[in-house]
């Protein structure tokens, strides 16, 4: 990745009279790894503002061929600015390394909450819901379609409240409609396994996986092999434990609909009995656009 293709479009940011350097900063401990390079806790020397800190390795990123999903994912997530979703304050780069500067999300992985406790309970997986149709109802607003919600993407904040974290996958374009297959398997809505025309009724999906999956502990197509797994998804063959409520049930089924135009809309996410008496959504709620 060369100087100028580092570069791509101008990011909205604070005004700066010069660019910043790893110099502008206090490093803290790790945050967290990944395949391309690491997140670290920093702080502004100037400001004492404190971030997260992404650094990734030009050669790394060159070498899978990744240069382009990364200017898409700083062109996209630099545009949004949401409670629920996590900044992207500016970025910079040097001879071997391109640096984003995030939001800081202090209570860390949703993912790794699960992990921890096995199942979220129903207020919080209510709340989840909520924050998430705000959020994706805003980035549908503004042509992004997020295509990966999944435990692993999702940040928490100082008030537990979620944060959309990765936009690696997201797509931003006008006409809403894609055809490339990606995500994590046990989240692939039918029409992306079967590589039909997508819009942004996939993210409708997700939400509907990742509420069977706080509340039960696992996804719900969930399988020994690959090809089981698709052919759950393709059934949309969900089994309900006795554990998740019936209003919950309600609403995941009303997402997990194999025609994408049968699925739940956002707006009656937001609505659904379940969500309104189970959620305590901390914030007003955003303006619904950004531009």
């Amino acid at each position: 990745m060369s100087s100028a293709a580092a570069e791509g479009p101008p990011l909205p940011s604070e005004p700066t009279s010069r660019s910043l350097t790893i110099e502008d900063f206090d490093i803290g401990r790790p945050l967290g790894k990944g395949k391309f390079g690491n997140v670290y806790l920093a702080r502004l020397k100037k400001s004492h503002f404190i971030v997260a800190l992404k650094v990734l390795f030009k050669s790394q990123l060159e070498k899978e061929g990744m240069e382009h999903q990364l200017r898409r994912e700083i062109e996209i997530q630099s545009h949004l600015q949401h409670p629920n979703i996590l900044r992207l304050y500016n970025y910079f780069h040097d001879e071997r390394r391109v640096y984003l500067i995030l939001e800081y999300a202090p209570r860390g992985e949703l993912y790794k909450e699960l992990q921890k406790s096995r199942t979220i309970d129903g207020q919080r997986t209510a709340t989840i819901m909520e924050e998430l149709a705000h959020a994706l109802a805003y980035c549908h607003a503004n042509k992004v379609i997020h295509r990966d919600i999944k435990p692993e993407n999702l940040l928490l904040g100082l008030l537990g409240e979620v944060k959309i974290a990765d936009f690696g996958w997201s797509v931003h374009t006008p006409s809403l409609r894609r055809k490339t297959m990606c995500g994590t398997l046990d989240y692939l809505p039918p029409e992306m396994i079967e590589q039909k025309t997508y819009s942004e009724t996939v993210d409708l999906w997700c939400l509907g996986v990742l509420c069977y999956e706080l509340l039960a502990g696992q996804p719900p197509f969930e399988s020994s092999s690959y090809y089981e797994t698709y052919k759950r998804i393709l059934k949309v063959d969900v089994k309900f434990p006795p554990t998740i409520p019936l209003g919950a049930q309600d609403l995941i089924s009303k997402l997990l609909r194999y025609q994408p135009s049968e699925r739940l809309p956002l707006a009656q996410v937001l609505q659904h009995p379940w969500v309104q008496a189970n959620s305590r959504r901390v914030g007003p709620p955003p303006a619904p656009s950004a531009s």
